[in-house]
């Protein structure tokens, strides 16, 4: 074997003996795998050109559990795909000119090989990516099945619409009311799509998250994650009343029928209503803004911003009054209507009742508007004030309510109930469970995107394109300028004749949200090349995922999307599984220091740091630096790697100078998995010193190792003492090392690891202690470590076990057995005592576990070192066990 480390030779020898006997393909019901399948996933990457650390870190934990179960006799499946369609390729096409298809396809070319480049142990076979048409082709496919059971249907949709490039734009491309890239002003249109209705499902995908009791209860997933879903549900047990009115349009006609209606969790503050809000698109604010152009303006401004609750709570509370009344359904009192900012009119009904004293949000418009605050909720020994805030006004689980008529001295709980009996007997409201979650839009006025399979007839209306006629395939070959979606343009694809009656007709040029994508691609993993099914026996044997792997900014939308399109498929009897994913991983971030210098307003300029002279405090730490062309000072800061901040570092350079197995065993070794990672430079360069300590040990006693006995019986009975505590030091931390796989605690591997290689190089092999026995025990210590170390390091690993003939005694390293603990070399037979004479180190002895005192004393006097120092009989012998006998002289 090669005497020096070289990463470049050992890594492209591996990876060409994995090619050549196609080492990760896997097969359903394969004899080779007597525990089963094990199916392990990491979130497929958007394609957009080069790999990040946070790719290296997520893929590497992945390949870790799949390579140490499959040793363990689990039949494992690791896949791999692009999430390919979606809006940064159009950005990219308008900004170089070229087709999303072909800048897509290059970059997921480069990234392929990066990814062959860290030895992951993916089933390529299976690769799949999302705007190719196999693919795409069921997403349309069970689009219609949605649409013929019901699950998917047809309605008009609020959207932003740039007028210029004639297009409609997400939200966060919204920027001040105006198009990120035109910079015209933004309208608002209502326009028609298809929207899959998620809320048909609210109840059961809650229960898997919140509910113990639930047999599908996602006990696998973080807790955390578990309640970003319970509340992005948000399931709201409350009251659903009215405000009444005399309120009526041009026509004469009582707009709503002279009902505003509110939903509230806190009806037990309903005696503390001080004003009503409404949203800008409420029927009573269109009515009121005919005759105040003031108000229309208003209205017309807070169209410009977006739409979601995180933006609007982010929004400055703003509102204008309508001059309308409405009455308060139990005291008849007439309450102000208002027009607000910060009221969505997708949500319940668009109006909300104003509680000042017990709603912080309320608190802070009537403040600003100077609208009365009526306190209805006292907690005892508790002041009420109106200068600022407090938590407790707005705790619902203590307190009674006070100067609310019937309603005085009733808890939450009686107060809710009470209200719910007073608006019913009135015919104005009922008790009512509200959902936060939405139906799924997934109509996208783009071009790079799944069609959606919907022909438009002017007799025949929205007509079904036929399964046969599948897929409807996009044009790869259009260049985005702006302008609007492209395929509008394309008369090859638009026209086409009426499925139904065989007349002209139009194709329908939205596309589907890139959701949809990747709310199944795990599933289709299991039966990625077969073109007449979109599911099948593959999906049978491999679903329920065991381990999804993934970021914690995936915790909602995705989950809960891939959630719903499980149920949807389980409904239509394609799958078994009611949830896609049995356990959960959500890997941290990665960060690394940052160097920036504010601007003025705001935002940063990021440098990269060979443009900066380093400042350093007296520990060494980073504190700052100055940047070089001109000595400014700069800020420093930890903070997410990225190319962005300057602070990025490329995986493949990485892999480059010290080898992909240095990359995976740093990624692995600075941080638990689920925690942040901190970038270090010389973090780096330890993990390639301790890989090229194992190479150079291996090296160094190849004769020896290779040709080395297997430990037996006998072997083992015959050990040294050094030996024999070889073996039991490497058998505990084996023992530990097993546990932290099983518990997915990579970082604590490899520290078990680095302990491994401490002992075994610490064990002489030299001179008198080279016996066939340690020799024996030497190879045994170094075959547990490279077996540990296999699953985060494979290439080094793998070589050494070829070099070393291990191959010969336990076959590829890629299916070795996983290291049993040998509980018989954990029984410690002997221990050894240091001496202390007169309170001075002079010596030890080896004894026997369970000497007795006399024994252990007659040893220690017998030691020639000891009797160097002692004349005669000593005054007094003392014996710490386990530890030390100490002579007094």
């Amino acid at each position: 074997m090669q005497e020096k480390y070289s990463p470049s030779d050992i890594e492209q020898a591996a990876q060409s003996h994995w090619k050549k006997i196609d080492a990760y393909k896997a097969v359903e019901n394969d004899q080779r795998f007597p525990k089963g399948k094990y199916y392990a996933c990491s979130m497929l990457p958007y394609p957009s050109g080069k790999l990040h650390m946070g790719h290296v870190r997520n893929y590497t934990i992945n390949d870790m559990l799949a390579r140490q179960l499959r040793m363990n006799g689990y039949n494992v499946l690791m896949p791999m795909g692009w999430d390919a369609f979606g809006l940064p390729a159009e950005n990219a096409a308008i900004k170089n000119k070229v087709p999303p298809a072909k800048w897509t396809y290059d970059n997921i070319e480069y990234m392929k090989t990066q990814m062959q480049a860290m030895g992951l142990a993916i089933d390529w076979s299976r690769e799949v990516a999302t705007c190719s048409p196999e693919y795409y082709k069921w997403n349309q496919w069970l689009f219609l099945k949605m649409l013929e059971a019901g699950v998917c249907e047809r309605r008009t949709q609020v959207v932003n619409w740039d007028p210029i490039d004639q297009t409609v734009l997400a939200n966060e491309q919204v920027i001040d009311g105006r198009g990120w890239r035109s910079g015209a002003v933004i309208e608002k249109r209502e326009i028609p799509g298809y929207y899959l209705n998620i809320t048909n499902y609210a109840e059961e995908l809650l229960s898997a998250v919140a509910n113990p009791e639930d047999p599908n209860y996602l006990s696998g997933w973080p807790e955390r994650v578990r309640l970003m879903q319970e509340n992005w549900i948000g399931k709201s047990e409350g009251v659903r009343f009215a405000f009444t009115h005399d309120i009526r349009d041009s026509a004469g006609q009582l707009i709503q029928d002279g009902k505003m209606y509110v939903f509230t969790t806190r009806a037990d503050t309903i005696m503390g209503v001080t004003f009503c809000a409404v949203a800008p698109e409420h029927p009573l604010a269109s009515y009121a803004a005919e005759s105040n152009p003031a108000l229309a303006a208003f209205i017309e401004e807070c169209k410009k911003g977006g739409t979601t609750e995180a933006e609007l709570a982010l929004r400055e509370k703003e509102g204008r009054p309508t001059g309308l009344f409405v009455t308060h359904p139990l005291t008849g009192d007439k309450v102000e209507v208002w027009v607000g900012n910060y009221v969505l009119m997708s949500y319940g009904d668009g109006a909300v009742m104003g509680v000042p004293a017990h709603d912080e949000r309320d608190f802070i418009f009537a403040k600003k508007y100077k609208l009365p605050v009526k306190q209805v909720v006292a907690l005892e020994g508790e002041t009420y004030s109106t200068d600022a805030w407090a938590e407790w006004y707005g705790d619902k689980q203590r307190g009674v309510t006070i100067n609310s008529g019937v309603l005085d001295g009733l808890s939450h709980k009686q107060a809710v109930s009470k209200v719910a009996e007073l608006v019913a007997g009135k015919g104005l409201g009922e008790k009512k469970t509200t959902w936060r979650l939405r139906d799924w839009g997934i109509s996208r006025q783009r071009y790079w995107g799944t069609p959606i399979p919907i022909i438009h007839c002017n007799d025949c209306g929205s007509v079904p394109v036929p399964e046969k006629d599948l897929p409807v395939v996009l044009p790869e070959d259009c260049i985005p300028d702006g302008s609007g979606n492209p395929l509008n343009k394309r008369e090859d694809f638009l026209h086409v004749d009426c499925p139904s009656c065989g007349k002209p007709a139009k194709r329908e040029t939205d596309t589907m949200d890139t959701f949809v994508d990747s709310s199944w691609y795990f599933m289709r993993y299991c039966d990625a090349r077969n073109d007449n099914a979109m599911v099948a026996e593959g999906t049978k044997y491999w679903m329920q995922m065991d381990q999804y792997i993934g970021g914690i900014e995936h915790a909602i939308l995705h989950l809960l999307y891939a959630r719903f399109w499980t149920k949807v498929m389980r409904d239509l009897k394609l799958i078994d599984a009611s949830e896609p994913f049995s356990k959960l991983l959500t890997q941290g971030m990665v960060l690394k220091g940052a160097f920036s210098q504010k601007l003025e307003g705001a935002g940063k300029n990021y440098y990269w740091e060979h443009e900066v002279d380093v400042i350093h405090n007296e520990q060494g730490m980073i504190v700052g630096g100055r940047l070089k062309s001109d000595g400014s000072p700069l800020d420093y800061e930890m903070t997410t790697m990225s190319k962005s901040k300057s602070n990025g570092v490329d995986p493949q350079e990485l892999i480059n100078q010290y080898g992909a197995d240095t990359a995976r065993l740093f990624v692995m070794f600075a941080s638990p998995p689920e925690q942040t990672l901190e970038w270090n430079d010389s973090g780096v360069e330890g993990a390639h010193r301790f890989l090229r300590r194992v190479w150079t040990y291996g090296a160094k006693n190849e004769q020896l190792l290779a040709q080395a006995a297997k430990v037996t019986t006998e072997i083992a009975a015959g050990l040294s003492v050094d030996a024999k505590t070889l073996r039991r030091e490497v058998h505990s931390v084996l023992r530990q090392i097993s546990y932290d796989y099983e518990r997915m605690q990579y970082n604590t591997v490899v520290s078990g690891a680095m302990k491994l290689l401490n002992t075994i190089e610490s064990f002489k092999l030299e001179g008198e202690a080279n016996t066939a026995g340690n020799a024996a025990v030497a190879r045994e210590a170094f075959g547990i470590l490279l077996r540990a170390l296999y699953p985060v390091c494979p290439h080094v690993s793998h070589g050494l076990w070829v070099d070393l003939a291990y191959e010969k005694e336990f076959g590829d390293l890629l299916d070795a057995a996983w290291p049993q603990v040998d509980e018989a070399a954990l029984v410690q037979t002997e221990i050894e005592l240091m001496i202390q004479v007169n309170g001075k180190l002079r010596g030890s002895i080896t004894v026997a576990k369970d000497a007795d005192k006399a024994t252990i004393e007659a040893a220690a006097l017998a030691n020639e070192n000891v009797q160097r120092y002692v004349e005669g009989t000593p005054k007094k012998i003392i014996v710490v066990p386990g530890k030390l006998v100490n002579i007094v002289a």
